[in-house]
């Protein structure tokens, strides 16, 4: 881990980059922003870890935890909450076993997220699975869609009912 954050660190010496940037290259190297990378950095900037999680929890694009190799992101905005997003997000939770806190499988082949809004209410409800967006949705085509998908994380086939 040491090897990989000195050269995360060194890039960001040479360009003069920012703790976003720092960041960014942090979980992009380890697929998440690890606590302990974060002391390592703040040790080695004399810059206070409180800046990295300020800036880590305030954008959701930082992961602080280890996430699945798919991703469920459920809709439960209002125009999908009112066609069934919240029972959508439960069934999907269920059906892959995650108890309440947790949001990755044990397996690390899955990552529950919830949504305030996708900005696609015409289809409400929606689901995305990684980055494709499924529209008109109900909890056992989406539970169908997540069983389509291998281990591997190949997709392999999906039709409505």
């Amino acid at each position: 881990m040491e090897q990989n954050l000195k050269a995360i660190l060194d890039m960001h010496t040479r360009t003069n980059g920012n703790l976003i940037t720092l960041l960014q290259q942090t979980q992009a190297t380890f697929g998440y922003v690890p606590e302990e990378a974060v002391s390592w950095f703040a040790n080695k900037l004399e810059i206070p870890e409180s800046k990295f999680f300020g800036i880590a929890t305030f954008y959701s694009q930082f992961h602080l935890r280890p996430t699945g190799k798919n991703t469920v992101t459920v809709c439960c905005g209002a125009a999908c909450h009112i066609k069934g997003g919240d029972s959508i997000l439960h069934r999907v939770r269920s059906s892959l076993e995650l108890s309440e806190g947790e949001d990755t499988t044990k397996d690390l082949s899955f990552t529950v997220q919830n949504a305030t809004c996708i900005g696609a209410c015409s289809i409400a409800p929606v689901v995305l699975l990684n980055k494709e967006v499924y529209g008109s949705m109900d909890a056992d085509q989406v539970v169908k869609l997540i069983k389509g998908y291998q281990q591997e994380g190949e997709y392999t086939g999906f039709e409505y009912d």
